[in-house]
């Protein structure tokens, strides 16, 4: 396993990580003995760094994290997030009696006296010109409550907003092969500002893993069932905001540049870490086998560069109009 600094916490953290939003729910059926077999492997294998939100299962992500950091003699990095429990989920939302209240549930969640990063979750976008809600963050670091914070977000216009303050020290965004803007203008930003970059949905809510077809169903609890559209959060949410069977057609298209041996999805998420200035890629597992699979990833030498040359080309001609403008 590989290691990068996150931003200017003084974290080191394993290049592919461990995305913990399928083992709380809306990702179709699991177990908690799954789940907590899948995050004691990815201890086991090297990974330091978990990330999971206060609404993924209400809670019961974060729970389970706390009952693996009970049960493990490592050192792990766990960030949650704050903000998707406000219904309406509004910037007025975002004040300080709200996220306090989101940081007191988590700590408890979490089992623990201070969290190590706290996310903001994909607020809306006028949240990131209210400095109000960063002096929040501000205070709950000079209290104690967080060692650090960071936000989530959905554009790359608002990761270069967070950006300017100078308290945000990480920020989540979804960047895979089908979403590739990121890396354009905002990566060599946040490198600059000392930034650490999490690479979120890195497989495309699974298209990326290369195992699904046209026959694929999903359960009516699984958000690539109900969000399809939009219907319930951010459409880049699921598919990266794609159609699933365009989505489908270009996985084969990108299935011969896989190196041999290799699976699609660490060629996927190798294709990630190729880029310096991202920190860590954090997909998501509910089983061992799968957590093996993505840390593959980190064992695979550097892809050519006629390779990232044909994936460019991919992405330009084929999604670059349907995504690039959006997000």
């Amino acid at each position: 396993m590989d290691y990068r600094p996150l931003g200017r916490t003084g974290y080191n953290v394993s290049t592919i990580s461990f995305g913990a939003w399928a083992i709380g729910g809306t990702w179709g059926p699991v177990e908690d003995s799954d789940s907590l077999k899948a995050l004691h492997r990815a201890v086991d294998l090297g990974v330091n760094f978990f990330d999971t939100a206060d609404v993924y299962g209400d809670g019961h992500s974060e729970q389970l994290l706390a009952r693996l950091r009970r049960e493990r003699g490592e050192t792990i990095v766990i960030a949650t997030k704050a903000g998707r429990r406000l219904n309406p989920h509004t910037a007025d939302g975002y004040n300080r009696e709200n996220l306090t209240r989101f940081v007191e549930r988590s700590l408890a969640n979490l089992k623990t006296d201070a969290l190590d990063l706290v996310q903001l979750h994909c607020p809306p976008t006028d949240v990131y010109y209210r400095p109000e809600v960063f002096e929040v963050m501000d205070d709950l670091v000079r209290s104690g409550k967080i060692r650090f914070y960071g936000v989530s977000v959905e554009r790359v216009e608002e990761a270069l907003k967070a950006i300017e303050f100078p308290g945000v020290q990480s920020v989540q965004i979804i960047y895979n092969m089908f979403r590739q803007r990121p890396a354009e203008l905002f990566f060599a930003e946040a490198k600059r500002r000392q930034v650490g970059i999490l690479a979120r949905l890195p497989l495309s809510s699974g298209l990326l893993a290369g195992k699904m077809t046209a026959c694929t169903t999903f359960t009516n609890d699984d958000h690539r069932t109900f969000n399809r559209h939009g219907e319930a959060f951010d459409r880049g949410e699921t598919f990266s905001g794609i159609d699933f069977d365009t989505g489908l057609a270009l996985v084969e298209a990108l299935r011969p540049l896989v190196p041999k041996g290799a699976s699609m999805a660490s060629f996927a998420l190798r294709w990630i870490l190729m880029n310096d200035a991202v920190t860590c890629a954090i997909p998501g597992a509910k089983r061992p086998a799968q957590v093996e699979e993505n840390l593959s990833a980190a064992a695979l030498p550097a892809l050519p560069a006629e390779t990232m040359a044909a994936v460019k080309q991919i992405y330009d001609r084929n999604l670059r109009p349907l995504v690039h403008p959006r997000w």
